[in-house]
């Protein structure tokens, strides 16, 4: 059923349509949030202008700040497979960045109990001996959305049989923008993938391919001793460890129980 989003957010939903299909609930996507700190369940789906759903989950950092809010998972992923959010599924009104991605995209709220997820777009890669990192990452890097940098950046994240693809997206404020390698993660979680094997990256710019040190702090959660290889500008590669990037990343045990 649908319910009526509080006055105070920026679109009204609207009833569903007959031709968006509905038959599971949110608990399918509850089970991919990451939230060991808070235990929040938080999930969205985003239809894009032409009709592809991709889904988003909470993705909680033992470094708070560093949270992917449900919306900006969902409308980040959305951006990197070149679609245009056109409307937003939602299990309740009060989701965190909701009132800035509404406004940025003029997006249709709708709050239901069963969300289109029969509809989701298949992110996942099969592995295979014959993938071609390097011309793979090249290639990605026109999804890239960089209206304010011009600084494409591309990522492959490994699982032991599949990738998923993530490029940087950014948006009229910067701090809602997230990049290639989150996106790839937020892609990986909202599939169901929590074990991963490792990192490809690449920049067309710049001396060096490296994470920032964001990105190093999320990966270091997910992949604390994992390999890191970076595809430079100048053709070179070289390859590293998760723990090597970021030797004193910020832990769960030096908070209170």
């Amino acid at each position: 059923m649908e319910r009526e989003l509080a006055k105070s957010e920026p679109k009204l939903p609207t009833q569903l349509t007959q031709q968006s299909p509905i038959n599971m609930s949110w608990n399918s996507l509850y089970t991919n949030v990451y939230a060991p700190y808070s235990e929040t369940k938080s999930a969205c789906v985003v239809e894009s202008k032409t009709g592809k759903f991709y889904a988003g989950v909470l993705i909680e950092n033992i470094s708070y700040p560093l949270t992917i809010p449900a919306v900006q998972a969902a409308c980040a992923i959305c951006l990197s497979e070149g679609e245009i959010p056109g409307k937003l599924y939602v299990d309740a009104p009060d989701l965190e960045q909701l009132s800035f991605w509404t406004k940025e995209f003029d997006l249709e709220v709708i709050q239901t109990d069963s969300p289109p997820l029969d509809s989701l777009e298949n992110l996942t890669h099969t592995l295979n001996s014959n993938i071609e990192i390097k011309a793979e990452l090249k290639s990605l890097l026109k999804k890239a959305v960089t209206p304010n940098s011009d600084f494409p950046v591309s990522a492959l994240l490994f699982t032991e049989e599949a990738y998923f693809e993530g490029v940087n997206v950014e948006v009229s404020e910067w701090t809602k923008g997230i990049c290639a390698e989150r996106v790839a993660l937020c892609k990986a979680v909202a599939s169901g993938h929590t074990d991963f094997d490792r990192f490809e990256i690449h920049a067309e710019k710049g001396e060096i391919s490296s994470p920032c040190g964001a990105c190093r702090q999320v990966i270091s959660e997910h992949m604390p001793y994992h390999g890191i290889n970076l595809h430079h500008s100048d053709g070179t590669l070289s390859e590293h460890l998760s723990i090597d990037l970021l030797p004193f990343s910020f832990k769960s045990s030096v908070l209170k129980k």
